[in-house]
């Protein structure tokens, strides 16, 4: 079969691009692998040949440990590399933020709500039960903290812009799904330019948070549920699907899309997934579909 490794470096570090990629060629085995140049200096293809991709996975990986530095992706080189959908989660992923994390911090709980936010990405806790724990300690938090939080704390993560317009720019469909809340997934995906987006729904009643998450809760289930709900509405599969996400209720939606990725990913995401950005921006992700710089749209 076709393989193509692609290998990604922040700016600055071609030494290491160079020396991951000589010791890549060497543990591939074929004398006749094709370089191509993605970004000089930050990304290259390398192009080769496989009887398993697997057995190659595990060879790449082993000889790429001591490249810190590089980030990398192993995969078919079919047809369908450039996604036809991209499906994506918010918090920590999309921006740079847990939003329950800082709507906490306006009724002085941040500390105890992150600890719980942490735990839950991390596979630890059960999310729904820690989403509704966390959601109970806002009950009272007036509406226009919704506001200020979005104004002042929601950054956007490096490469988010690039990556999506990119994408829709050749066809894509993009779906902002998240554990996090509609109130800033909608103006998230209006600014970044997704489709369309699903999450969860605080209970609001005279102008001030409940305390409560509007049933059902969008969790792991529905991450799922949502990526095969999209596909069928478009013709596609899984196979021609990007997801992306950070935390362990990503894992269901990341396993099951062609190319699943872990982005700066608690441990037990990471190591679900075939693929990984620990070091890179998320134009990092278009270097793994075979995305030129020169392609890249802002």
């Amino acid at each position: 079969m076709d393989i193509v490794l692609t290998l990604v470096v922040n700016p600055g570090l071609e030494d290491a691009l160079e020396n991951a990629t000589a010791a890549a060629i060497a543990t591939l085995e074929n004398a006749s692998a094709e370089i191509e140049v993605l970004h000089t200096g930050r990304a290259i293809d390398i192009k080769s040949t496989a009887d398993s991709i697997e057995a190659k996975r595990k060879s790449v990986s082993e000889v790429l440990r001591p490249y810190t530095q590089v980030d990398w992706c192993l995969q078919q080189n079919t047809e369908d590399r450039k996604k036809s959908m991209l499906i994506a989660d918010m918090d920590s992923t999309m921006i740079t933020v847990e939003c329950i994390d800082e709507l906490a911090d306006f009724v002085g709980k941040k500390e105890a709500v992150s600890e719980i936010t942490e735990a839950a990405m991390r596979g630890e806790l059960d999310f729904e039960g820690a989403l509704k724990e966390r959601v109970a300690l806002l009950k009272g938090l007036p509406v226009v903290a919704l506001e200020t939080c979005y104004a002042e704390r929601i950054e956007l993560m490096p490469g988010a812009k690039p990556l999506v317009r990119t994408m829709t720019t050749n066809g894509a469909f993009a779906a902002l799904v998240s554990g996090g809340f509609t109130f800033f997934t909608d103006r998230v995906a209006d600014t970044i330019g997704f489709h369309t987006n699903r999450a969860n729904i605080l209970g609001i009643e005279n102008g001030a948070l409940t305390g409560m998450v509007v049933e059902p809760i969008c969790g792991a289930q529905s991450k799922l549920e949502a990526l095969g709900e999209y596909c069928a509405e478009r013709g596609i599969e899984p196979a021609q699907v990007l997801a992306v996400g950070d935390g362990a209720n990503d894992i269901p939606m990341l396993q099951a899309a062609g190319l699943g990725v872990a982005y700066h990913a608690k441990p037990k995401t990471a190591a679900a997934t075939h693929a990984a950005v620990r070091n890179g921006d998320l134009s990092t992700l278009l270097y793994f579909q075979g995305y030129c710089r020169e392609e890249f749209a802002q």
